[in-house]
């Protein structure tokens, strides 16, 4: 006879951790999205403002993914809040998001490598890509604005 693991048995194995990374990746989420609004409008072309603006989209993907994964968990509704602050220039601006990017990456692949769960595992890979490529993005503003 083979064990039987459905979703919510898998989560609920490490309920608090997963709970709380939850609330962190959703808060970083919710803070990236505002600050990339404020760089796309800071931005020096259109070209970048364009890159800027899909990139934020992919966050808010990635905000909309986490929060419903987390409403199943909990449910209830998380309550997102600003958690870094976004530089008031450019350059500052993608230096900032350049290395939270990166951060996030890190913290992305650690929550998929702990997850007992292939759909968590997954929508934390997936979204860990999605940040390096955004990471290489703001290296590019960045090394063309110094």
């Amino acid at each position: 006879m083979y064990p039987y693991t459905n979703y919510y048995d898998a989560l609920n194995r490490q309920p608090n951790k997963l709970i709380s990374n939850l609330e962190k990746a959703i808060n970083g989420e919710y803070s990236a999205i505002n600050c990339y609004a404020k760089l796309a409008k800071l931005a020096s072309s259109e070209k970048q403002r364009k890159q800027i603006l899909e990139i934020r989209e992919d966050e808010v993907k990635h905000y909309q993914q986490f929060v419903q994964l987390y409403s199943r968990l909990t449910g209830r509704q998380p309550q997102p809040k600003i958690t870094e602050e976004c530089p008031d220039t450019y350059v500052a601006g993608v230096e900032f998001a350049l290395q939270d990017e990166q951060h996030t990456v890190d913290f992305y692949m650690e929550i998929a490598d702990g997850a007992t769960d292939s759909f968590v595992k997954e929508t934390f890979r997936r979204a860990a890509a999605d940040e390096q490529n955004h990471a290489v993005w703001f290296l590019y503003f960045f090394t063309k604005a110094k």
